[in-house]
């Protein structure tokens, strides 16, 4: 069973977690292909250093998430 589609046989609080991490994924995703573009030349430092926080705010919730759908699979 994959991260990214959750089963009919989970219970519904695991199944939501299963969503939350594919739509915390697309929006990592997002943030990502912002800060890579030229776009984030016009932002102030103080600005891009957030999103550079913010990024890895993210893959650290993403992996907890990631590490929670693993366990319901054990």
């Amino acid at each position: 069973m994959s991260a990214n589609a959750p089963a009919a046989e989970m219970p519904e609080y695991q199944q939501r977690v299963v969503v939350e991490n594919r739509e915390l994924d697309e929006r990592l995703q997002k943030l990502e292909a912002f800060t890579q573009s030229k776009k984030m030349d016009d932002l102030p430092l103080d600005e891009a250093s957030r999103m550079d926080r913010q990024i890895r705010a993210m893959r650290d919730y993403s992996r907890v998430l990631g590490e929670r759908i693993e366990a319901f699979q054990s």
